[in-house]
């Protein structure tokens, strides 16, 4: 059962915050994206707590004109895990399970942003995601998801974007539990940990009067270990699916998506079909993950912060894990309606059903 309390970075295992315990790959994390109608302004923030590791860390990054601007920043938590401010980034939870705020104030590099997501639907709690190498827990954390609206500002170089909630839509999530990988990585490696593979995609997808949720962890052979789709209508119900899928067509030289189909089908056997297709890539190392310096959870002593961009048509493929701003296409027996979503991507190692069968190489 979540409660308001679980919107506050206090967690100590990956049960809602009534339970507590302790682990050294424990974390706490926000995450926020947000676009436009017509999806050529994206920016995401992501900020995660570490208690083991007395590691707070935060980064908040912008899409414009093609160019992704990011800002880090990472700071000794002496133990106070509610300041949840680290260099230029801060989250501030106004209402909880309801408005948060978001701000970025990097003047030097010319990045400033003051932003409010309010929500449009209740916050969902996703089933638990747990996964273990032999004897030792790699995964085992809860999430909840949320749809909604930005409201506020951003200013890019001294160009200001008024952030309206008629044009600006967007998702967050919370995440809280163990996550090996965290900081540095063990001294003594797992006898039981195979080689490494993860595949996960995640897709919130946002029309008119409803929205849709699907996200799936596959293992090499292409089994789910964890799935699952649901629907959100406008007056707040919420309806599981009886079962989903998904299927993908990559870009050549890549592991980027270039066509994705998820297929849902409810419980009165109607099936619902959801084609969609990325326009481009926003790179999620720009917020953190995998980032070369600025890793999650990586120490950096009493406070240190960066910045760097990069033009988002010359990344190279290496780079896998992503969000693409995509187009969707909604298909039913009533028929079509179109919408925006997006797709979050991280393929690594062998995926038999996309060809895949080493650490990283790409679609033909």
């Amino acid at each position: 059962m979540l409660t308001k309390g679980d919107d506050y970075p206090l967690h100590q295992t990956p049960e809602p915050v009534a339970y507590v315990g302790a682990n050294r790959s424990f974390y706490d994390r926000f995450f926020y994206n947000g676009y436009n109608k017509s999806g050529e302004i994206f920016f995401a923030a992501a900020m995660g707590i570490y208690p083991y590791l007395n590691v707070l860390d935060g980064a908040f990054s912008i899409v414009v004109d093609g160019v992704q601007h990011n800002v880090y920043a990472s700071k000794t938590m002496h133990m106070e895990r509610l300041d949840t401010n680290v260099g230029a980034v801060g989250v501030d939870i106004v209402r909880p399970l309801v408005e948060h705020r978001l701000t970025c104030d990097d003047r030097e590099n010319g990045i400033v942003a003051d932003l409010v997501f309010t929500a449009s639907m209740p916050v969902h709690e996703e089933p638990r995601f747990t996964r273990r190498a032999g004897t030792q827990v790699v995964m085992d954390i809860t999430r909840l998801m949320q749809n909604g609206t930005w409201s506020g500002w951003i200013e890019v170089k001294g160009k200001r974007i008024d952030i309206t909630p008629e044009e600006y839509k967007g998702t967050r999530d919370r995440s809280w539990g163990i996550r090996v990988g965290v900081g540095a990585g063990d001294v003594q490696p797992n006898p039981y940990a195979p080689e490494f593979q993860f595949y996960w995609l995640w897709t919130p997808m946002v029309f008119d009067d409803f929205s849709a949720h699907y996200f799936v962890n596959e293992d090499a052979a292409g089994e789910a270990w964890n799935r699952n789709g649901m629907i959100f209508r406008s007056s707040g119900e919420a309806e599981q699916m009886r079962t989903s899928s998904s299927k993908l067509q990559f870009l050549s030289g890549t592991r980027h998506a270039s066509t994705a189909e998820v297929a849902f089908t409810k419980s009165s056997g109607e099936e619902l079909n959801f084609r969609i297709s990325p326009k481009w890539h926003f790179y999620m190392k720009g917020i953190g993950y995998s980032h070369e310096h600025f890793s999650h959870g990586s120490y950096h002593g009493e406070l240190e912060t960066g910045y760097d961009e990069f033009v988002v048509a010359d990344m190279a493929p290496e780079n896998i894990h992503i969000q693409a701003m995509c187009d969707v296409v909604y298909t039913s027996d009533k028929g079509e309606e179109k919408g925006q979503c997006v797709l979050e991507q991280l393929i690594v190692g062998p995926h038999a059903p996309s060809g895949f069968t080493d650490v990283l190489d790409f679609a033909p």
